[in-house]
């Protein structure tokens, strides 16, 4: 058994890498739906189906806990899973929830209700069905009051950076960047609401100026996970983990070593 994590491509591989470098005595299988990726331009009910079908292969190769490393996965799949209900002994955990608490300063697992926050003025940059959805509006609503977010929708950036462009990548970084600040000229912080942007977290800061505190999910998310885990021992991973991918094996590992600049080898889903 190992914990899971999946992303539609390789944007989870930034939540990969925290979690091994938090948690190094856990096993992870990551599994990249690549040969259908990106969700960020489908629909709500296609992301969901795909999504579905990724989790329970997941589940079929010895995952019992699977993060859904992918905000679009998050935000359009994740309540419909869990409402549908999971088989005995699994469990499927988003990644907007460990941002939030981070944004609004509340603990891991604090289901207190709602209150003031010290932040007011949030930017929200995610792809357009993770902006589409609402979600992250949503969980922010189960937690604080009287924060205004303008959410950017940054069609774009996660092609060209799964295409190893960081140069078209940083230039439509600056182009959104700068249409958000058209409509909220003063956010106080700046969440990348997707888990392919934190490559791109300088770009963002830069565009965005250094008074504008900037979250990302990678770390967040993985400590996290180090708490649940702590609290829910039965789902620690322990056998084999790997790296999956519903593409061509050659051609992921490939973008992967690159993406996180160490070697990676996926094998066929």
């Amino acid at each position: 058994m190992a914990v899971g994590i999946f992303d539609s491509g390789l944007g989870g591989l930034t939540v990969l890498n925290a979690a091994q470098n938090r948690l190094p005595d856990v096993e992870f299988l990551y599994y990249g739906d690549n040969a259908c990726a990106p969700y960020g331009v489908r629909d709500a009910e296609d992301v969901y189906q795909l999504t579905k079908a990724a989790v329970e292969d997941m589940w079929s190769k010895g995952c019992d806990l699977v993060i859904l490393a992918c905000n679009t996965a998050s935000a359009a799949a994740l309540r419909r899973l869990q409402e549908n209900g999971l088989p005995e002994g699994k469990r499927v955990l988003g990644v907007f929830v460990p941002l939030i608490e981070a944004l609004t300063e509340r603990q891991w697992g604090d289901n207190s209700p709602p209150r003031e926050v010290a932040v007011k003025h949030v930017a929200l940059f995610a792809t357009p069905a993770t902006v589409a959805s609402r979600a992250f509006q949503r969980e922010l609503a189960f937690r604080a009051i009287g924060v205004d977010v303008e959410a950017q929708s940054c069609g774009g950036i996660v092609d060209a950076i799964e295409e190893g462009d960081f140069v078209l990548a940083e230039a439509m970084v600056r182009s959104h960047v700068d249409a958000l600040l058209r409509k909220m000229p003063k956010p106080e912080a700046a969440i990348l609401g997707c888990t392919h942007y934190p490559l791109m977290a300088d770009a963002f800061q830069a565009a965005l100026g250094e008074h504008v505190k900037v979250f990302s999910q990678g770390d967040l998310v993985a400590e996290s996970l180090a708490d649940y885990l702590e609290r829910h021992p039965e789902m620690l991973g322990q056998g084999s983990g790997g790296y999956f991918t519903t593409g061509d094996p050659d051609r992921v590992s490939s973008r992967a070593t690159q993406f996180l600049r160490r070697e990676m080898r996926f094998e066929a889903a």
